[in-house]
């Protein structure tokens, strides 16, 4: 890769065989790559919006969005990590934490154990706290809780109306917000997705 990756703080560095498996070979700048990318991530979004969706709550289906979102960019695109991180549970624990995320959420919906909004927050966290693939962790994991709202017949998040990529005041409150809620302290993330109010747990 001759592009030197610019993070923003926070993000989950590319180790250096994750960073030579970029596939637009002709791109010679981090703007270029940024823009190359969303344009992908875009492509995905169409892909997981506008299509009937089976199981959803499901790795495959993680893994097949991931892929639509990245897989123009990054030849690892849609395939789950197999290196440690900043962040992130084990490489070998990445599929059981998965597996047990959507059954607990499957279980939360038929029981309504959480107020929607509130659900879908804790799904959200909890995705991003298992940072299943090498990168764009966070940008999946929000498309896939919009997802999740929309097919319960809830309205999107927000997220701060910004896409919280670029380094910012909003996404530096999105991602203390996130590390709070890793010490089981849901309020700051609750709040920061507007959904505070209706919620009844702390």
């Amino acid at each position: 890769m001759g592009i030197t990756p610019v993070y923003a703080p926070g993000a989950t560095p590319l180790d250096p065989d994750e960073a030579r498996a970029l596939i637009p070979q002709h791109l010679s700048t981090q703007e270029q790559l940024n823009e190359w990318e969303h344009q992908n991530i875009l492509e995905g979004q169409e892909w997981a919006f506008t299509r009937r969706k089976k199981k959803l709550l499901s790795i495959e289906f993680m893994q097949a969005l991931h892929r639509r979102m990245f897989g123009k960019t990054w030849r690892w695109a849609g395939s789950l990590r197999s290196t440690e991180k900043n962040i992130g549970v084990a490489p070998e624990q990445i599929a059981i934490r998965i597996g047990e995320l959507c059954n607990d959420v499957a279980v939360q919906l038929k029981h309504k154990s959480y107020p929607l909004q509130e659900m879908a927050a804790r799904f959200h966290h909890r995705l991003v706290y298992i940072h299943p693939f090498p990168n764009g962790n966070g940008r999946f994991a929000r498309v896939m809780t919009d997802l999740l709202l929309l097919d319960v017949g809830e309205r999107p998040f927000a997220w701060g109306d910004t896409d919280l990529v670029a380094a910012s005041e909003v996404r530096d409150r999105y991602i203390r917000a996130l590390r709070a809620a890793d010490a089981r302290d849901y309020r700051s993330l609750l709040e920061f997705l507007g959904c505070w109010r209706a919620s009844i747990h702390g």
